[in-house]
């Protein structure tokens, strides 16, 4: 079926991030996971030919789609002329202005998984099922003390709750991208702990994890800009912190050090 749709309208991808799913049971896992009922607003970014854009249409009451290849924007209007609950976006997804959804269901471009995923995150939804690369989706769910645990696990798990479902071979797409790719899910909720100032706690997080192989102690002193009352701020800071490299804290250990530079800094 998918082939026959790349076949009929002369799309061959490979370029803009462009691999197009085309293993059937995968594209139902994909929309079974997202739990999609009739009260249901879904976005899709980059619909592509349509293959899980056909999915979500049958099953949620209505589907926005972004898509910025004026080829495949028109592939998808022609597809879906007839579909009611479709509404299709020409654009990026990281510039344009994102409509109101409850969930997001989406094969993102791989080159821009990171800015889309935390515009998401910053916009609010209820449920995501994402395909990421492989590597990347790795680091979003990894723990302290995993060789993949970083910022970007650090600051995913500050917004939401993930899980990774499923790994996908390149033999499932066309054409095959050269690396694997994962399906997570992602369910925002209210930070777990105390934040109270929140672009503080992601330039510790920064600071952090640009000398991972420095105890927190030598990595604070890149903190940009330097640390005012660094002497103080470093005697309110545990021990145990200090003495530790960044991929041995957990994320509630950065907000407890962003905490203790706000109270320093703002008094």
């Amino acid at each position: 079926m998918v082939y026959s749709i790349l076949k009929k309208y002369g799309i061959r991808g490979g370029s803009l991030d462009q691999h197009f799913l085309v293993n059937e049971p995968i594209l139902d896992s994909i929309a079974e996971a997202a739990d999609l009922q009739i009260d249901d607003i879904v976005l899709e970014i980059g619909g592509g030919i349509g293959n899980l854009t056909e999915r979500l249409v049958a099953r949620a009451g209505r589907v926005i789609v972004i898509e910025r290849d004026p080829r495949l924007v028109a592939v998808l209007q022609d597809r879906f002329h007839e579909i009611s609950n479709i509404e299709i976006i020409e654009g990026d997804a990281t510039k344009v202005e994102l409509p109101a959804f409850n969930k997001v269901v989406a094969n993102l471009p791989y080159s821009i998984s990171s800015p889309i995923t935390f515009r998401l995150l910053n916009h609010g939804f209820e449920k995501g099922i994402l395909m990421y690369q492989y590597e990347f989706a790795r680091r979003m769910v990894e723990v302290p003390g995993s060789k993949n645990y970083g910022r970007l696990s650090v600051d995913t798990q500050y917004f939401a709750d993930v899980r990774l479902l499923r790994k996908i071979s390149p033999s499932a797409f066309t054409p095959a991208p050269k690396v694997w790719s994962a399906v997570v899910e992602v369910v925002p909720r209210p930070s777990v702990f105390e934040v109270k100032d929140e672009q503080l706690f992601f330039r510790v997080v920064e600071a952090a994890f640009g000398q991972r192989r420095k105890k927190m102690k030598n990595a604070l002193t890149k903190f940009n800009p330097p640390l005012a009352d660094r002497e103080a701020i470093l005697r309110l800071i545990p021990e145990d912190f200090l003495g530790k490299r960044a991929e041995q804290l957990f994320p509630e250990d950065f907000a407890t050090i962003s905490n203790i530079i706000y109270e320093v800094r703002d008094n």
